[in-house]
C-alpha cells in the first residue's frame, strides 16, 4: 500500500521538480537506503555555523551514517561521486560533527556515505565508508 502512495508521490514531485536533479536524487537515494534498511533520521542537516550540509543521515545498525547524494542526468561528464572532493569532505566533517555532538554519538560510531545516482539510465550506487579513515581524523 505504501509503495503505491510513495511511487505516486515520487510521480508528482519528479514533474514539479524536472529540472532539480538534486532533489531527485536525494529522494531515491532516501528511498534506497530505507529499502535496505536504514532508518534516514535527518534531510539536509545544516549545522548552526552554516557550514557544510549533510544530504541525510541515518542510522545502520549501530552506526551513525552521514550520506553525500551526488546526483548527475547522465555519466557522459564522468561518475557523480568524483565530485566529492577534499574541501567537501572537509565541510561534511565539520557538519556531521556538529550533529554528533548534538546527538550524543560517540565518533567512532559515525561513518560517511556517498551514493551515486545517475537518472538516465537510472543507476543508484551506494558506497560505504567512502571517505575511510581521512574524515575521523578531522
Amino acid at each position: 500500500m505504501f509503495s503505491l502512495i510513495y511511487r505516486a508521490a515520487d510521480a508528482l514531485r519528479r514533474r514539479s521538480l524536472r529540472a532539480d536533479h538534486g532533489r531527485i536524487g536525494e529522494d531515491l537515494a532516501h528511498r534506497y537506503l530505507r529499502g535496505r534498511g536504514c532508518t534516514v533520521v535527518a534531510r539536509n542537516y545544516r549545522p548552526a555555523t552554516g557550514h557544510g550540509e549533510i544530504d541525510l543521515v541515518a542510522w545502520q545498525g549501530d552506526r551513525l551514517v552521514f550520506v553525500e547524494v551526488k546526483t548527475r542526468d547522465t555519466a557522459e561528464f564522468g561518475e557523480p561521486e568524483r565530485a566529492v572532493d577534499a574541501e567537501k569532505r572537509m565541510h561534511l566533517a565539520r557538519a556531521a560533527r556538529d550533529y554528533a555532538r548534538r546527538a550524543g554519538v560517540e565518533w567512532r560510531q559515525v561513518r560517511f556515505d556517498v551514493v551515486a545516482v545517475t537518472l538516465s539510465p537510472r543507476r543508484i550506487e551506494w558506497r560505504r565508508d567512502a571517505f575511510g579513515s581521512i574524515s575521523r581524523e578531522i
